[in-house]
């Protein structure tokens, strides 16, 4: 049996039970944390399997952590919330403002994360190149992708060549009941390319940003579509999802990293400057690399991104930074310690 650290820390790590709640867990209670896991009814066989996990919390829906008992219950131990994309899915802006217990990072700036225009206006606050938008599907020119409000894992989404393309395959998608009619959805010129998910960790407590690691996502059914001989792709009156089924790790070539480097550390100054107290903890920069190496921007997620699952014992690029397997959950985990400590526990968490 693997024998865990004994629970050290007077805090204890919350999380929900979805997209990197066993990193996030693991990593806790190898800092010697107490873990709690908020748990829906239909997944809790699978977390029951995992002994690194203190306390389930089982609710009927995620969205019951905004009721007062399971806030109280959190309270009584405690308790510090990762929040992942599974809280910005399930929740609006207002719900996770809301929540009284305290949020790892900065809970303020995953609204910037869930709504299009904002998150435009911080990527562009730090400088970052990015994809044009186009305002109004009379304008589409020239290929583009259409996506959905805040964290909806690729599902809905779609291409378009112009106009009438763009009406055919939305119709579609509202009669498959995919999207509904009223959303408002977010046109951008598609940039081809090889897809790189940039994640980092930014301390507050040492002023520190560190680079974590690369993953490349794999969306269904959009990947498959290249085993369909053309002609058949032609024949099919099918809209291709781009929902994320899994990740994969990439490693870059060692002269992109400075570009890297530079991008989120301007990031994190320009979270500071629109979004108080800024970008604190793991994020993650999304994008793309064209045929030149150059990089565009096409998205940002202000939290700890499901791509870092595949770096539970460390990555590439941790293991230049520690000298012992570091997750992005463990680091977080890390941090908390560190803050509890030196009693700067109000500076990681709002």
């Amino acid at each position: 049996m693997h024998v865990h650290n004994v629970i050290l820390q007077l805090v204890s790590v919350a999380t929900l039970g979805s997209h990197c709640a066993l990193q996030v867990l693991k990593g806790a209670k190898d800092e010697g944390f107490k873990t709690i896991l908020v748990c829906e009814k239909k997944r809790e066989k699978l977390y029951r399997r995992f002994k690194f996990i203190d306390e389930l919390i089982i609710v009927e829906k995620f969205s019951d952590i905004l009721n007062q008992e399971i806030q109280d219950k959190l309270k009584q131990q405690d308790a510090i919330l990762i929040p992942h994309g599974t809280l910005i899915a399930q929740m609006s802006s207002e719900e996770i403002e809301s929540i009284n217990i305290p949020v790892f990072g900065n809970k303020w700036i995953l609204r910037w994360e869930s709504d299009r225009e904002m998150k435009e206006k911080l990527m562009r606050e730090a400088a970052l190149p990015m994809p044009k938008p186009v305002t109004d599907p009379k304008d589409i020119e020239k290929l583009v992708i259409v996506k959905r409000q805040g964290a909806a894992g690729g599902k809905g989404y779609f291409m378009a060549a112009n106009e009438e393309d763009y009406n055919t395959k939305r119709n579609q998608l509202i009669s498959e009941g995919v999207i509904s009619k009223d959303e408002t959805l977010y046109i951008q010129e598609y940039a081809a390319g090889v897809l790189a998910y940039l994640q980092f960790f930014y301390s507050p407590l040492t002023n520190e940003l560190e680079f974590f690691g690369v993953d490349q996502r794999h969306e269904s059914d959009i990947e498959g579509l290249g085993r369909i001989p053309s002609e058949q792709q032609l024949k099919s009156k099918k809209v291709p999802s781009f929902n994320v089924i899994g990740n994969s790790p990439l490693v870059l070539r060692e002269s992109l990293l400075d570009e890297v480097y530079t991008m989120a550390e301007n990031f994190v100054k320009a979270s500071a400057k629109l979004v108080p107290p800024g970008m604190n903890g793991p994020f993650c920069i999304e994008g793309v690399y064209d045929e030149n190496a150059q990089f565009s921007a096409f998205e940002f997620s202000a939290r700890i991104v499901a791509g870092t699952n595949i770096f539970m014992n460390g990555s590439p690029y941790t293991t230049l930074i520690f000298d012992e397997p570091m997750s992005m959950g463990r680091r977080i985990a890390r941090e908390i310690k560190e803050a509890d400590t030196n009693n700067q526990l109000k500076n990681i968490t709002t």
